[in-house]
């Protein structure tokens, strides 16, 4: 994912230009930690305010369960649910592989590494399911590619799993939890806040 005012590096596996990194400070769950980001990755200068909603309103995965981050980004996703759950394996998964190098090298430093797996798309083993999938999704791609990435990436939810999806009102949620449920799945709201809907989906009927 990429940040708001260059939409374009939704669709770029590599960004345009040299890449200069920083480090963020970040909260998730009570847990105080240290990432790197850079240009050309979605929200690079802070946590923006959907993952922010999302991390907030939902409680973090228990037990050894296999977590999807769609959309990783540089991991505060990923990386905040490694830490807090220490049995958890998580794929964090991204076009932009600028985002994917940032991911690793944030879970080597936080000391998950072995646990959290930076991956693109067609590197996921065909046939994995999740217990888990979190992802504050690109919106701004479009409704189609949108609709062809949750198509894609729904299906895997084990039978008894759910996704936990942040989306703004503004830019369709509502549409998008009906859109949901026309497609067989169950989609509830847990959580509004600011403008954002969290939304939780269980897999389709059958």
């Amino acid at each position: 994912m990429t940040s708001p005012e260059q939409p374009e590096h939704y669709f770029s596996g590599t960004p345009a230009g040299p890449e200069h990194r920083r480090r963020l400070d970040v909260e998730v769950w009570g847990r105080r930690f240290v990432l790197q980001s850079a240009n050309g990755v979605f929200s690079a200068d802070h946590l923006d305010r959907g993952t922010e909603i999302l991390l907030r309103e939902s409680a973090p995965p228990t037990g050894s369960p296999r977590v999807l981050d769609l959309g990783c980004g540089y991991g505060p996703v990923a990386l905040g649910i490694a830490l807090a759950c220490p049995g958890a394996q998580v794929d964090a998964v991204d076009v932009n592989e600028r985002a994917l190098a940032l991911c690793r090298d944030n879970a080597a430093e936080l000391g998950v590494a072995d646990r959290v797996r930076a991956l693109l798309p067609d590197q996921v083993e065909p046939g994995t399911t999740y217990d888990e999938i979190w992802s504050n999704p690109p919106i701004r791609v479009g409704k189609e590619a949108l609709h062809a990435l949750l198509l894609t990436w729904l299906p895997r939810l084990a039978p008894t799993g759910t996704a936990r999806l942040v989306v703004s009102k503004n830019l369709g949620a509502d549409t998008l939890q009906r859109w949901l449920v026309d497609q067989g799945y169950g989609c509830g709201r847990a959580a509004s806040s600011k403008g954002f809907r969290v939304l939780v989906v269980t897999p389709a009927a059958g």
